[in-house]
């Protein structure tokens, strides 16, 4: 098959890695012309040292990404994706595809991306896939499970073809909205496990807060109309056990320097240098629920730790008396 994969990061990447050693024949896009050249001189994506195969494609021609492509991952930060997917517009064909790898809610809209993506491209060949999995451990193609959700048996067919293998497992369900949710709001709740971690607290607190944030996220899905039965899959506390307890998770990092006190240029200069597409979702996620009138408090006190400047230690306060 021929795939086109929008987004060079580490998760693009490592989805490309599937997706090749799958003998699949692999397109890649970036905006950035200097990124292309360095990655196609080099070969070598350093994010997560992983050497580019020499038959993968980089382009910065949307067109090119797109043209007679079976398949069209999006793998770019949710910011970008209403953008990305309204310039993809342009070249889709009603046949191909799309498969959403990014985890988010827009802040304007508050859509989540499948909306996103359906508003500029007229098809219902789409399909989100996520759950807990690093681009690091993709690449050492370590056992890994995600879920697989859409309403098309076109997209389910194709993308379960394409990329289960022997060390990657994909799970389907038709719970788009609740699979959205989980992947989306997992990043947030990593920033308040890193706060606690950062405050030298011990796991079992950890574990008290991540028992919490189930039921927190299971509400959310219930009043957006999505399956509470999600919260058990891949994309649910899968990806919630992952995000939460590992270094790895750059969302986690950024709540962990919050809780030990770090100055506000360090945070800033931590935001500046890494994707925390937790912080990008933590405003999107509370706008979303103020709109739709959900009360989640635990939505409420990390939005005010993380980004009105509130004590960490209010955290902790709000675990011990929540009921």
């Amino acid at each position: 098959m021929k795939i086109g994969i929008l987004g060079t990061g580490a998760y693009g990447m490592a989805l490309a890695s599937v997706f090749h050693g799958n003998s699949h024949n692999i397109t890649m896009w970036t905006n950035s012309e200097n990124e292309k050249n360095e990655l196609m001189e080099t070969m070598e994506c350093k994010k997560i040292n992983y050497s580019i195969p020499s038959d993968v494609i980089i382009t910065t021609s949307m067109e090119e990404v797109a043209k007679e492509k079976d398949i069209i991952v999006i793998a770019v930060p949710a910011k970008f994706v209403n953008n990305v997917s309204q310039e993809l517009g342009q070249y889709y064909k009603k046949e191909q595809v799309i498969c959403i790898a990014s985890k988010g809610i827009e802040q304007n809209t508050c859509l989540f991306l499948y909306d996103v993506v359906k508003n500029n491209i007229k098809t219902d060949n789409i399909a989100v896939i996520s759950g807990g999995t690093f681009a690091t451990d993709i690449i050492m193609r370590a056992p890994i499970g995600l879920s697989l959700a859409t309403n098309s048996d076109a997209a389910k067919e194709i993308i379960i073809k394409s990329m289960q293998n022997d060390y990657l497992k994909l799970r389907y369900t038709d719970d788009i909205i609740g699979t959205e949710i989980c992947g989306s709001i997992k990043n947030v709740i990593a920033i308040a496990s890193g706060i606690l971690e950062g405050m030298k607290l011990p796991e079992s607190t950890t574990a008290m807060f991540i028992t919490e944030s189930l039921h927190d996220i299971k509400e959310i899905i219930k009043s957006l109309g999505g399956d509470e039965k999600t919260i058990l899959s891949f994309a649910g506390f899968g990806d919630l056990l992952l995000t939460c307890t590992s270094q790895k998770s750059r969302n986690y990092k950024l709540g962990k320097i919050i809780g030990e006190g770090k100055s506000k240029e360090k945070i800033e200069c931590y935001i500046n240098n890494n994707t925390t597409e937790g912080l990008y979702t933590l405003k999107s996620i509370k706008k979303l629920l103020n709109k739709e009138k959900i009360s989640i408090p635990a939505i409420d006190i990390i939005y005010d730790i993380v980004i009105e400047g509130k004590s960490p230690k209010c955290l902790v306060d709000f675990l011990v008396r929540k009921k």
